[in-house]
């Protein structure tokens, strides 16, 4: 029997923030224990992390997960991959839709945006890495608008502050007020890997590997295909 005195806790990036949440409500029902896990951007979760704030679980990118397992913030064992996100690309509803079906499509649509969006995850870290490689990072720099952390993308093109935006495809997911025109082309496309882990500090130990497991279970796959994500 759950100890409904106790409730397991988390932290995550936003990446994950819907599909933990709807993942979390499956487990309550199943297992009788309260589940709250608390998104945040992604830095701002690590860090937290890492100055020893105490919860039982955390979700984010595998390479930040790595960091926590080098600096023994995490148990290594404990670490299973939840699931995969790739790019999407948005615009806001009813405006005209640019081509994104290849690599120079892509590139000429970032080319004629009056702004363009990303964050400040993985999703931000990459498409900086892939302008830079087209050789146009200079060239759009001052329309370059990177959402703060903890704020989604298409909040940004749905309020009319971005033209275009990349974000998490599970970011773009259900966003009122945008039109997701898809991911990007499978030649510049990657995957973020989102693991989640015990933490080295966590109150109920056993109670996360519990819920890490269900996480990572077939019955959770439909619901992570649901929010934009790959079951890994």
């Amino acid at each position: 029997m759950a100890d409904m005195t106790m409730t397991l806790t988390g932290i995550s990036s936003m990446a994950t923030r819907q599909v933990l949440d709807d993942l979390a409500a499956a487990f309550e029902a199943k297992s009788g224990q309260r589940v709250a896990i608390e998104s945040v951007g992604g830095v701002a979760a690590a860090k937290r992390i890492e100055a020893g704030e105490a919860f039982d679980i955390v979700v984010l990118a595998s390479d930040a997960v790595e960091r926590l397992a080098a600096s023994g913030r995490i148990d290594a064992t404990s670490r299973v991959r939840i699931a995969r996100s790739g790019i999407a690309v948005a615009v806001a509803s009813g405006a005209p839709h640019p081509s994104i079906g290849d690599e120079t499509a892509v590139r000429d649509a970032v080319l004629a945006a009056r702004s363009i969006g990303y964050s400040t995850g993985p999703s931000g870290v990459y498409l900086t890495h892939l302008f830079e490689r087209w050789g146009i990072a200079e060239r759009i720099a001052s329309r370059i608008v990177q959402a703060q952390p903890g704020v989604a993308v298409g909040t940004l093109i749905a309020r009319g502050e971005l033209e275009l935006g990349f974000q998490q495809m599970s970011e773009m997911t259900g966003v009122a007020g945008i039109d997701v025109l898809g991911m990007l082309p499978p030649e510049i496309q990657t995957l973020t890997v989102f693991e989640g882990a015990v933490c080295a500090n966590a109150n109920a130990p056993q109670l996360a590997r519990a819920f890490l497991a269900f996480l990572a279970s077939r019955d959770a796959e439909s619901t992570k295909v649901q929010h934009g994500m790959e079951p890994c």
